[in-house]
């Protein structure tokens, strides 16, 4: 089990619930989402506490955080999509925070879970279309047909861009959930290495060197596609939104 680099991403129900014959266990999956929500709070209401002329090291990283997210969203949907400001930057703030709880030993990486990435894509594309239809009526559905397409091919090209929409909610939320997934599992299997070498005396120490090395190196790497996911994952956000904004190409 300590090498078993399959185990870390194991649902194991802390208080079983259920209601009506479904399972609503609290899970330890559930555990660190409400962690994950608690500490990004607690961070932004702790940094912007004092809101100083001069902001401290915290108010300055959150500052940060606010400008980042705004300056994606701005340039992706225009001023206009400011309104979008606060499911992005919390969708922002979530999978980071989610990311990063990961990298620490004995943790769950929630996004290491398809469900719940593909949760967090739903919120994404409900909200593109719901908006876009509230807003546009039937004139987002030009959405679907690129400006300057030739009738005669906008049979062919439309349906092409309807699949395309529709598997938006599966290209983003398994491009988090694959690389997350992915990098945890090559990270336990370098230390996995470790652990078997160096028990197997002095010889094995010594061969423990260069898996240890990759350890070190692959967290690092980590730590930073921790943050990269979470930008691709609110780049993404932006695009999509700017469609609900804009729908004609």
């Amino acid at each position: 089990m300590a090498n078993d680099p399959i185990h870390q991403f194991h649902i194991k129900t802390l208080v079983p619930i259920e209601v009506g014959g479904v399972d609503l266990s609290f899970t330890n999956a559930s555990l660190f989402m409400v962690l994950t929500v608690l500490a990004a709070s607690a961070f932004l209401i702790f940094s912007s506490s004092s809101r100083g002329l001069v902001p401290t090291r915290w108010q300055s990283l959150a500052e940060l955080s606010y400008e980042f997210v705004a300056g994606l969203l701005r340039s992706s949907a225009g001023t206009e999509g400011m309104r979008f400001f606060p499911l992005v930057f919390s969708l922002f703030m979530f999978v980071l925070v989610a990311n990063l709880f990961g990298m620490f030993p004995y943790f769950y990486t929630v996004t290491s879970q398809i469900i719940v990435t593909f949760a967090l894509a739903m919120v994404v594309i409900l909200t593109v279309t719901i908006y876009g239809f509230a807003r546009h009526g039937l004139h987002f559905l030009h959405l679907f047909v690129p400006a300057g397409v030739p009738a005669a091919l906008i049979p062919i090209v439309a349906p092409i861009e309807v699949i395309s929409f529709l598997s938006r909610p599966i290209s983003l939320s398994v491009r988090l959930f694959a690389n997350m997934l992915a990098g945890h599992i090559t990270l336990k299997v370098f230390a996995g290495f470790v652990v078997t070498l160096s028990a197997a005396g002095t010889v094995g120490i010594f061969g423990a060197v260069l898996p240890l090395g990759m350890t070190v190196a692959l967290t690092a790497l980590e730590f930073l596609v921790a943050f990269l996911q979470a930008y691709v994952f609110t780049v993404l956000t932006c695009m999509y939104l700017n469609d609900a904004l804009h729908p004609s190409h």
